[in-house]
């Protein structure tokens, strides 16, 4: 499996950081939707899911935490803790979000507006959309 992991051009001086953003410039997708965690109580799990159609870039912009990548035959853990680098997650990648720091805020950039249908929260559901033996457990 490969993980893409961008790496976005920090700007600063002596006031701070700046990021700055740019659908299919720097995101690879038309941003339709922008939303962010934050308060993650300390041992929960978010995401359990996969989309069908969906693209995502996840930052951290604030503190850290790990996200869970599963394509159906290979898994992979990947940080995030630092607020200038995105993780690509593509449409059909299962995703768990956790191991939150106190102080973390995610931030996701989606390709498309929310739309439940679009989602995969059955594990079996989503190997046999992979086209993966529904019979393997997670």
């Amino acid at each position: 499996m490969q993980v893409v992991k961008y790496v976005f051009q920090p700007h600063g001086d002596n006031r701070g950081q700046l990021v700055s953003l740019e659908e299919y410039t720097d995101i690879p997708f038309e941003i339709k939707r922008v939303y962010y965690m934050y308060d993650t109580i300390e041992g929960v799990v978010r995401g359990h899911h996969a989309h069908k159609n969906l693209q995502q870039i996840l930052f951290c912009v604030h503190g850290s935490c790990k996200v869970l990548l599963d394509n159906g035959k290979e898994k992979k853990i990947v940080p995030l803790e630092k607020p200038y680098e995105g993780l690509y997650v593509a449409n059909n990648m299962w995703r768990e979000m956790y191991d939150f720091s106190p102080d973390a805020v995610l931030m996701v950039l989606a390709s498309e507006p929310y739309n439940e249908a679009d989602y995969i929260r059955d594990y079996d559901e989503f190997l046999k959309f992979v086209g993966i033996d529904s019979g393997r457990n997670k």
